[in-house]
Formats: structure tokens, sequence, C-alpha cells
């Protein structure tokens, strides 16, 4: 019905950026909120950053400052801009979306395949 696709990731040195891009495809009414989450090996899922349908971001206190959430409505992608990398944003990252099917009644949380991102030198 509907599928986030997801790309950017890769390994890059420390202090290095990375962009991720999340493109919702299939057949829907609107998307909501999307973001990105991210999940280290022994570690529990975390919210990285997530932006409303209106523009509104909110980050994590470890991204502050170096990631960017954008959106471009027109195309029905999330972007992450990824900047001064460390190597603990080590993860995969997974990006998700509330999709409404075909009102605003009827929605669903999606979410991407993931993708990884290492950094290490």
């Amino acid at each position: 019905q509907v599928q986030l696709v997801e790309s950017g990731g890769g390994l890059v040195q420390p202090g290095g950026s990375l962009r991720l891009s999340c493109a919702a495809s299939g057949s829907f009414f609107s998307i909501g909120v999307m973001g990105w989450f991210r999940q280290a090996p022994g570690k529990e899922r975390e919210l990285v950053a997530r932006i409303g349908s209106s523009g509104v971001a909110t980050y994590a206190d470890s991204v502050k400052g170096r990631f960017t959430i954008s959106r471009d409505n027109a195309k029905n992608t999330v972007y992450l801009q990824m900047n001064s990398l460390k190597p603990e944003d080590t993860a995969v990252y997974y990006c998700n979306a509330l999709i409404f099917i075909r009102t605003y009644i009827t929605y669903t949380d999606y979410w991407g395949q993931g993708t990884q991102v290492s950094v290490s030198s």
C-alpha cells in the first residue's frame, strides 16, 4: 500500500557529513509527522528528530546543532542532514511517517527498511 524508501547511508570519518533521504510512495491521502529513529547495537531504538506537516522540528539533545531535519511535501520526502558526525552516531537509521490512507480518519505508522550509518576513522 505505502512504502518508505531510504537512501544516503554509508561509512564516513568522524567530523564528516551524510544526508539521508526517505521518500514515501504508493497510494495515500496525506502525510502527517515524519521522523528519524536510530538503533545502535545493544541499545534501544531512539528518536533522532521529527518534523510536523507544518515544518516544526524537534531533536534529541545528542544531535542538536549537528543534525537538521527537513521535508519536501511536493516530493513526499523527508531528509536528515548530519554534520560533525561522531562515532556515537553509528547506528541503523529508520525513517518513520504517519500516513493518512484515505481520509484523516484512517492512518497508519509506516517504517522504512533502515539504512546503516557508520562513523569510524
